[in-house]
């Protein structure tokens, strides 16, 4: 099952693409096997816990997996997932 992923400039240094293509029956398989591919890339995200660290948002066809099911929300062949850092601050 091909998903692709899209990720942002600071997951880009680590992966070499915008967009790569990844595996995976759940979120959690699919990190699983991008960090296979990308060694480090589960850590950049996730906490020693191996939860994603609060400021990390993931979108599976522009829904955000924490009103889904988290790590264990499915995936479905030609799906897409952003993993995207959460944006905050600003001029005062």
């Amino acid at each position: 099952m091909a998903i692709t992923v899209r990720v942002t400039s600071s997951l880009q240094t680590l992966v070499g693409a915008k967009s790569v293509e990844g595996e995976g029956s759940t979120i959690g398989e699919l990190l699983t096997d991008l960090d296979s591919r990308y060694p480090g890339f589960k850590d950049t995200i996730s906490g020693d816990d191996g939860q994603l660290h609060r400021f990390i948002n993931v979108y599976v066809n522009d829904e955000d997996i924490r009103y889904l099911q988290a790590l264990d929300t499915p995936m479905n062949d030609g799906d897409t997932v952003s993993i995207l850092p959460a944006l905050a601050g600003g001029a005062r």
